[in-house]
């Protein structure tokens, strides 16, 4: 297997400097000069990945070492941008910003692929200043290699000289300069910046390509990239799955612009295992398709609540076949819909599916956001007893359920704080944890087996 990877990442100082923005429109940008692109993002972020992927027109991943861990975190980049003239990885957060002792922070992951930095500054608010925030950034970890910065927020081209001035003098180099503009800006709600099924995202993403082409030197970002190709990690003992051409049974996935959080990486462990991926619409359609299993993710039921409320049939067919023992796994939004009720930001209630008797109500304050480490308390669709799992968690809602039985004692990885998270009911396992079936390969096979179980009880196996 070659070691030629051609590969960036984009980092920024701290959230909110455009890094999304920009590594968005440069992936449109080298996408538009015939480049093969392959995106990822770091951290657990399932958002900023549907930009990427409508800049480019493919699945983009999330590298998580935390989900993960470092091995399977390497296997999946090395395995998926192999052919790809150029990966473009954005950072989360600050570059050195990540979990407790740095876990999956974009300075670890740059160091994991031996990829180039860009950093990300923005200058709004700075001149000279933004070139020794640079300096700092270079200098706090030598091992991180640093290859330049792309400046955003510019106000003028006085405003960009007295900052591309300081940087030659400290032998930084700046590869380009965004000047100012409000409509740069991707839309937000309390999630982070709001899915691309549900704005202008094309006409967003073209506009703002337009100037990254313009202000933004990209054939020195190529060369940068294809200058450190060549990568010092043994890729060799990588191990490399083929997809299995004939599927054992079937897994029933929401996804719609309610319910749309799931990592692409996730739902392939699914299919080495054997499953069939059906995607269906808990907006749209009126019945379940005939499959052995259903997961139902994460999202927004929250902003489409009476569109959910209103689709009778499907949230009947979904309590019908979890009583009837339909191996289920639910996480956060999928938890919240397979409630009672679910409660808005202005307090008006909504009918859900019912299976589980509680109400997941919405509150203006972020609840939980961070790593867990779970551990399963008794044997499940997803696990045996004693077994942990490690997951994300990040929710703006409450849950208040009246029955069931707890399944995870959970940690909080930068606290250390334990509590009991989630429930288990028949064959359903749901609660507002993210998982990452790559990372928690057992939870994969586990579900997988269940739905094999269920599938001899109702028919004759395949």
């Amino acid at each position: 297997m070659p070691n030629n990877f051609p590969r960036l990442i984009i980092a920024a100082t701290q959230s909110g400097s455009g890094k999304t923005t920009i590594t968005a429109s440069l992936i449109a940008a080298l996408k538009n000069r015939g480049l093969n692109v392959q995106a990822y993002k770091v951290g657990p972020d399932y958002i900023d990945t549907g930009w990427h992927e409508l800049a480019g027109g493919k699945i983009s991943h999330n590298l998580d070492s935390w989900l993960v861990g470092e091995d399977k975190l390497k296997e999946i980049f090395f395995e998926t941008s192999r052919g790809a003239d150029i990966s473009i990885i954005e950072g989360v957060m600050g570059l050195y910003d990540g979990g407790r002792g740095g876990i999956s922070s974009t300075a670890q992951i740059s160091k994991l692929l031996d990829a180039p930095v860009v950093l990300v500054i923005d200058a709004k608010s700075m001149g000279t200043s933004a070139a020794a925030v640079a300096l700092g950034f270079k200098e706090f970890d030598k091992s991180i290699n640093l290859a330049g910065v792309i400046l955003n927020r510019l106000g003028s081209d006085s405003h960009k000289k007295i900052i591309v001035d300081a940087l030659n003098d400290l032998e930084i180099k700046c590869f380009g300069a965004i000047k100012r503009n409000d409509e740069f800006t991707l839309p937000e709600r309390h999630l982070g910046l709001v899915p691309t099924t549900e704005n202008f995202a094309v006409d967003a993403i073209k506009k703002i390509c337009a100037a990254v082409e313009e202000q933004v030197d990209i054939d020195a970002l190529i060369q940068c990239a294809r200058r450190n190709a060549q990568c010092a990690i043994k890729t060799e003992s990588i191990t490399h799955y083929a997809l299995r051409i004939t599927h054992c049974l079937s897994i029933g996935v929401a996804k719609d612009e309610a319910f749309n959080f799931y990592y692409g990486a996730s739902l392939n462990e699914l299919e080495k295992l054997g499953a069939e991926i059906v995607y269906f619409s808990p907006l749209e359609d009126t019945t379940l398709p005939k499959v052995d299993g259903l997961i139902i993710g994460g999202g927004f039921p929250e902003m489409f609540a009476a569109q959910l409320e209103k689709n009778k049939s499907l949230r009947a067919e979904i309590f019908s076949a979890a009583q009837d023992g339909l191996p289920i796994f639910a996480e956060c939004g999928g938890f919240m819909y397979l409630m009672r009720e679910l409660i808005d930001f202005d307090g008006k209630s909504f009918e859900m599916c019912g299976v589980l008797d509680g109400a997941a109500t919405m509150t203006k304050k972020l609840q939980t956001v961070g790593y867990v480490e779970a551990e399963i308390l008794s044997d499940c669709v997803i696990g045996k007893a004693g077994e942990k799992i490690h997951a994300h968690e990040f929710h703006f809602s409450t849950a208040e359920i009246s029955s069931g039985e707890k399944i995870f004692k959970c940690r909080r990885t930068r606290t250390g704080k334990e509590y009991f998270a989630g429930l288990k009911k028949k064959n359903l396992v749901a609660s507002y944890l993210h998982i990452h079936f790559a990372g928690s390969r057992n939870a994969a096979k586990n579900f997988v087996d269940a739905c094999k179980n269920y599938q001899r009880q109702s028919v004759s196996g395949c």
